[in-house]
């Protein structure tokens, strides 16, 4: 991977291909009424969880119909196999644009994610930002990713920033 080309930039030929791509697709295993409850108590823990998340009887009275997960329920949080990218940036970093940090990410929520859908998630990137900083020529890259459900509902998009310097 390029890091610098001779024009004084930290988008590289990698970057420009990619931009705007969909990569490949992720898709979940169908998500469980258990796998919501689970994901509830944990993240109220040690509260106790609303009971849309968990109580069937009072989840039919509500607006949904039925349970939901919460918003931040993860359909992809327990992979049997996970993907290590090598070439991510490190905070110590080997030389000008190879130092990076987390820059945030703003999440949008459409239909919430209910006992039997299966997520497709797909992600590319978006776009960039490069300019000089304090610290330097810096990039701000913007990574989006997409959940959709079975009926190509969009469930949740996320925008990450990553910044390399």
């Amino acid at each position: 991977m390029t890091t610098e080309s001779t024009a004084g930039t930290l988008v590289t030929k990698e970057m420009e291909e990619a931009k705007g791509v969909w990569g490949p697709e992720r898709v979940s295993p169908p998500v469980s009424e258990s796998d919501i409850r689970k994901w509830a108590i944990a993240v109220y823990w040690p509260e106790k969880p609303p009971r849309l998340y968990w109580d069937a009887e009072y989840a039919k009275t509500t607006r949904w119909g039925g349970i939901i997960a919460p918003s931040d329920f993860n359909p992809f949080a327990w992979p049997v196999e996970r993907e290590v990218r090598a070439e991510r940036a490190t905070p110590q970093g080997g030389g000008v644009g190879t130092r990076g940090m987390n820059g945030g990410q703003v999440e949008t929520f459409g239909q919430p994610m209910r006992p039997g859908d299966v997520i497709t998630a797909r992600s590319r990137l978006r776009d960039w930002n490069e300019r000089q900083t304090r610290l330097g020529l810096t990039l701000f890259s913007f990574t989006e990713i997409e959940w959709r459900n079975q009926r190509a509902e969009l469930v949740k998009r996320r925008v990450s920033t990553g910044i390399r310097y």
